[in-house]
């Protein structure tokens, strides 16, 4: 008895050393904080992690908002050509906007395109009033398609995803919705398939293009990022005749929401499709994460990522027997010296190519432009009778409006319509946010160039934080 129990104990340090070489192995992981993977034809769950807890959807909230257009099509209320209008209301929305000027007119087409590709928040506000006459109005119907559909734990107060906490989902209620967007509208699929859209002679690329052109059957579907919910996708791949859907809150970065979404696809297809329903996962497994999830949730370094999602040494098994397994087993060593330039930064283009393969389909943008809007859409500042909360503005944003707006009036302004003290970035487009304003107040339009759609400074913004390699909305 006692030699056992000796053993057991001198075992103990063996066990707490081999723990603790495997923790040192592994290189400092950002977590994905919930994902769900189904199959497109019949809802079986594949794969999950935390599917029912709540999170924010950030930019996914324009799938909806496109499902309530695409029915509204189809029940005859509005067309593709039917006219949208850029109010004073939706032109205040905050970047990732296109800006144009208050009075512009394009059509529903055109619309649905920029929000689904290039991601618009002051487009998506002005389709919700073309829709349904209202911003108030069509939050309504986005929040009574949810209840139909079975989003148990949904709700919207805005139709883009702009940061309210109040505005929650679920990695099971989105995939439910992309679900129906691709059954219910096969049409839908062209409009979410490409990487990207030309207007005019400018080029405004997907955050989901390399995704799009790397992962064999790649064919959607949205991409989101606020801070709160961290980088978010929803995926579809197809192949050999079988769809799978995959939804993503909480990557730590553009590109690792991308490579994650790459290898869960990967794995998923090595699977059946004899799971649970997706609509059989009920209740809720977790409140969204706490103020400043982006901030917390640090992004892998380029080594830490290769060690991860390299396509080339990405073991098949788990880890230590003790562990169960682990869904990114960790690859113990990675030589990236081949994957760095002579000045010591990263190569992110062979890093793409060896953890999300070579590029496959040539990048080709949609062109969009205004279109031939037919009729001018009736907006209304009427609300609802319906209980839905409306979304409020944000201090912060607003302090940080008013202080940049100070600073305009007080520093020189140049050609480009920012101060001539600010340092752009290399190739930046210079860019000036809109002014804070409430629904239906007034939207300067005296820096507009003539014969311009645009506000000046403000057509084509980009998203925040700004696009790179490795972080992009």
């Amino acid at each position: 008895m006692y030699a056992s129990l000796f053993g057991r104990r001198s075992a103990l340090p063996i066990l707490a050393a081999a723990l603790g070489f495997f923790l040192m192995a592994a290189p400092a992981r950002a977590e994905i904080g919930t994902y769900i993977l189904v199959d497109a034809r019949n809802g079986a769950v594949v794969d999950q992690k935390n599917a029912t807890r709540k999170w924010y959807p950030a930019s996914l909230t324009k799938m909806m908002t496109a499902y309530v257009t695409f029915k509204a099509i189809r029940e005859g209320r509005v067309a593709l050509d039917s006219a949208v209008v850029q109010s004073k209301n939706s032109a205040a929305e905050p970047p990732s906007k296109m800006g144009f000027k208050v009075g512009t007119k394009f059509t529903i087409d055109t619309a649905l395109k920029i929000i689904l590709i290039k991601s618009a928040n002051d487009v998506s506000v002005a389709l919700g009033e073309a829709v349904s006459g209202s911003e108030n109005a069509f939050l309504a119907e986005m929040n009574a398609e949810a209840r139909r559909l079975g989003m148990t734990n949904t709700r919207f107060t805005n139709p883009h995803g702009l940061p309210d906490n109040r505005q929650v989902t679920t990695a099971r209620d989105m995939a439910i919705l992309a679900m129906a967007l691709r059954k219910d509208f096969p049409e839908a699929r062209e409009f979410y398939k490409h990487p990207g859209i030309r207007f005019g002679k400018k080029t405004l690329r997907s955050a989901n293009r390399e995704f799009l052109l790397r992962v064999p059957g790649a064919n959607g579907m949205k991409t989101g990022y606020i801070c709160n919910s961290g980088f978010n996708v929803a995926s579809s791949v197809t192949r050999r005749g079988r769809t799978l859907i995959a939804i993503i809150m909480g990557a730590s970065s553009g590109l690792e929401r991308t490579a994650f979404a790459r290898q869960l696809f990967d794995e998923g297809f090595r699977k059946g499709s004899r799971g649970q329903n997706v609509k059989s996962l009920s209740g809720s497994s977790g409140n969204p994460p706490a103020d400043g999830y982006c901030r917390r949730n640090k992004k892998l370094s380029s080594k830490q990522y290769m060690a991860r999602y390299d396509m080339q040494n990405e073991p098949s098994g788990g880890g230590l027997l003790f562990f169960g397994k682990q869904k990114n087993p960790t690859v113990a060593k990675v030589d990236t010296s081949s994957f760095t330039k002579s000045n010591g930064k990263p190569d992110w283009a062979k890093i793409l190519d060896r953890t999300l393969g070579p590029r496959r389909v040539a990048y080709k943008p949609l062109p969009v432009g205004l279109g031939n809007p037919k009729g001018t859409p009736v907006v209304s500042a009427s609300v609802p009778a319906e209980d839905i909360p409306l979304p409020t503005a944000n201090p912060i944003r607003l302090a940080e409006i008013k202080i940049r707006n100070q600073l305009q009036t007080a520093q020189p302004v140049g050609a480009t319509g920012t101060p001539q003290t600010a340092q752009a970035g290399a190739g930046s487009i210079p860019q000036v946010e809109a002014t804070a304003q409430q629904p239906g107040s007034a939207v300067d339009t005296s820096r507009t160039a003539p014969g311009s759609i645009f506000r000046k400074g403000l057509d084509f913004t980009v998203p925040v934080p700004a696009p790179s390699p490795s972080r992009s909305n």
